[in-house]
């Protein structure tokens, strides 16, 4: 396992809640670290259909046949699991009791400020960082391949193939996930969405402009922006000023979560091969 900064973290706020929850997208780690860190709990997983109908048939039942603690994953799959967990935490609280993991905070965010609020500490997991990949030798030879590499756990560690990774990860993603979060009508127009956006990375965010390039309204534009910025697989810098009013009102920077996901949206969309992006000059 690929040492993670954020377990130093996530052990502490298991002494102070008694539910521990964490956030991330797909496949940056989440259900290593926390069976990492909690060897002793039973895993849980509620992407399997199975396990899923019967928590979902009588919940109490459920929950009960792991009183002592365990690991839920992918919560984001049975909500109302939550609120069941409640009655159990109320009961006795005992830290560290609950370890969630999740993929989409739209879909766990009403269920934690309903059931969880005061209960639970919620922390987020990001693709690793130069210095976690530093931990894990071999270190790629240059700050611009792990730029090219992106830092999903599994490329990192098993030197995966990144064209097919991504690819596979993206159509994964626009196919499963986004369809279950909005009503994508032509997922083509979406993955193209995602291209632009890629191209678009550190501008200011023009959403006329990229609404039109795309094809759709801003309005629709602006749900698949939430949409990207829930799955964890964007994030918005907002500028700073001292007025805080012109903070809200001015145009923020869209930035990718993981440097991947834009080799994979626009660097192979405009350059066919390696050699021709290592020809780029950078500077």
């Amino acid at each position: 396992m690929i040492p993670r900064t954020l377990a130093k973290e996530l052990t502490l706020a298991a002494t102070e809640y008694p539910v521990v929850t964490l956030l991330g997208a797909r496949q940056v780690g989440k259900t290593t670290l926390v069976r990492e860190i909690f060897p002793e709990k039973p895993w849980v997983s509620l992407e399997d259909m199975d396990v899923r109908v019967r928590a979902e048939t009588d919940p109490r039942a459920f929950l009960n046949q792991y009183a002592g603690g365990a690991i839920f994953d992918e919560v984001q799959r049975l909500p109302l699991l939550l609120s069941y967990l409640q009655g159990l935490v109320d009961l006795q609280g005992q830290p560290g009791r609950f370890v969630l993991t999740g993929s989409h905070q739209p879909r766990l965010q009403e269920a934690i400020s309903q059931s969880l609020a005061g209960r639970t500490a919620v922390l987020n997991l990001w693709p690793l960082t130069m210095e976690e990949m530093r931990a894990h030798p071999p270190f790629p030879a240059t700050s611009f391949d792990c730029m090219l590499r992106g830092g999903y756990p599994r490329v990192v560690a098993q030197s995966l193939d990144i064209r097919r990774f991504y690819n596979g990860y993206l159509q994964t993603y626009v196919e499963r996930d986004v369809r279950a979060l909005i009503q994508v009508r032509n997922l083509s127009l979406f993955q193209k969405f995602l291209t632009l956006l890629a191209g678009r990375v550190g501008q200011l965010l023009n959403l006329s402009s990229l609404a039109n390039d795309v094809g759709v309204s801003a309005t629709t534009l602006r749900e698949w922006i939430s949409v990207l910025k829930s799955s964890f697989l964007i994030f918005e810098l907002i500028p700073f000023y001292e007025n805080v009013s012109r903070r809200l009102v001015k145009s923020s920077k869209i930035f990718f979560a993981d440097v991947g996901w834009s080799v994979i949206c626009w660097v192979f969309i405009v350059f066919l091969s390696w050699n021709e992006i290592l020809c780029v000059d950078l500077c």
